[in-house]
């Protein structure tokens, strides 16, 4: 991503949007054993209805990430396929050197990033992003991938204008995969990119 993810991270100057959400739950009867609080499974909004092909495996929900923010100068991104990846609450976080050299995070929640982008003509010069390697550790329904991005203003440049690494948590809760969070890196402010994240042709 850049203004997805790259440009985004040069214009983290320490601001930060924090969405907390608050329960209470009641005392348990006297004497009672406390109980576990019960797991919170994420649902989609259903104006925000995931395509199933996007959300079928960690694979398919990355590629549509890197998909849905891609396109040719001024066209418009179909926000609501990209909010309908992200579970209630995701955050994404761009980070990067700002001009006094200090590291910074930008946090944003889906919808922060999807308003932002249209506010904001991000695209106005086109985006292509895409997937050059990727590391993924699982265990039960979680995952983490690091993921190498290259970034074109064409989809038929032969040469990427930058270059990082997304972090993604991914969540599979037994009926679909979602994206918790991605927090990334520009290689202009963190040099190139390790061998052993460049592992696709």
């Amino acid at each position: 991503m850049k203004k997805s993810l790259g440009t985004l991270a040069r214009c983290a100057v320490g601001t930060a949007v924090v969405v907390a959400a608050a329960c209470a739950q009641a005392d348990p009867a006297p004497d009672a054993a406390p109980s576990e609080p019960a797991p919170q499974v994420a649902e989609a909004p259903p104006t925000f209805e995931a395509d199933p092909a996007d959300v079928a495996s960690a694979d398919a929900l990355v590629t549509a990430v890197y998909d849905v923010i891609s396109g040719p100068a001024g066209a418009e991104r179909d926000w609501d396929r990209f909010r309908s990846l992200f579970a209630p609450g995701a955050r994404l976080m761009p980070t990067g050197a700002r001009e006094n050299g200090r590291k910074a995070v930008n946090i944003l929640s889906a919808e922060d990033y999807a308003s932002g982008a249209q506010e904001g003509n991000w695209f106005a010069e086109g985006f292509f992003e895409v997937e050059t390697g990727s590391v993924t550790e699982s265990y039960g329904n979680i995952a983490h991938r690091f993921s190498s991005y290259a970034s074109f203003r064409s989809d038929d440049d032969a040469e990427p204008f930058t270059r990082g690494i997304n972090s993604f948590q991914l969540l599979d809760d037994g009926e679909r995969w979602w994206v918790l969070s991605i927090f990334w890196q520009d290689a202009g402010d963190a040099g190139p990119i390790p061998e052993r994240y460049l592992n696709n042709p």
